[in-house]
């Protein structure tokens, strides 16, 4: 607490505590609202919402680099991509009754059994690590870098695989539902000749 006391920064060690518990309520709220809504659309407008706040988190933790490549990369690139998505399969923009499963209650379980798993498995694996304050900063592009391509190159580049496939899934989808009414209507042209006949 007195070496962040002694550090100089826009808020005091209790103030960055307190926007920190803030911004994580209004992340949160957003991530609620996400899954919950009706409106496609609004969903994924709600998702930049919840990124942007996790962004946020990584700059009141200090992590610069990490908060920049949250907005890059996941609010610049990924929402854009379901966006773009949303738009090639021809999403309602209203509510879409397709939207509600009917299975909330089960949702719900699976929801807070997997948070429950994720909290344990976090806390479990970095309860005895320890931050070296002598060397480069968590947060920074150097320990980012090494830690991105030493150890989770495999999942980044399998994350970049089920983009693309997702993509290339919605444009085949697109293409299938606009060859249906063309379809529909060469079929429907030689019936219209032979009754003007």
């Amino acid at each position: 607490m007195t070496l962040a006391a002694a550090s100089h920064g826009f808020l005091t060690p209790s103030g960055v505590e307190i926007a920190f518990l803030l911004v994580g309520l209004v992340t949160l709220g957003a991530a609620v609202v996400t899954v919950t809504t009706k409106q496609l659309v609004h969903a994924a407008l709600w998702l930049v919402v919840a990124l942007g706040g996790i962004a946020v988190e990584y700059l009141l933790l200090t992590a610069e680099f990490i908060a920049w490549v949250q907005v890059l990369i996941y609010v610049g690139s990924v929402v854009v991509l379901l966006l773009f998505g949303l738009m090639l399969t021809k999403a309602p923009i209203g509510r879409s009754p397709d939207a509600d499963s009917g299975n909330r209650w089960a949702a719900l379980v699976v929801a807070v059994a997997s948070a429950a798993v994720l909290v344990w498995v976090v806390v479990d694996a970095f309860r005895a690590s320890w931050i070296d304050l002598d060397g480069a900063a968590q947060g920074s592009t150097e320990v980012s870098g090494r830690s991105l391509f030493q150890h989770w190159v495999l999942p980044f580049e399998a994350l970049s695989v089920l983009l693309l496939a997702a993509l290339v899934g919605a444009i085949v989808l697109s293409r299938r539902n606009g060859e249906g009414p063309q379809e529909t209507g060469r079929a429907a042209a030689p019936a219209r000749r032979e009754g003007q006949r």
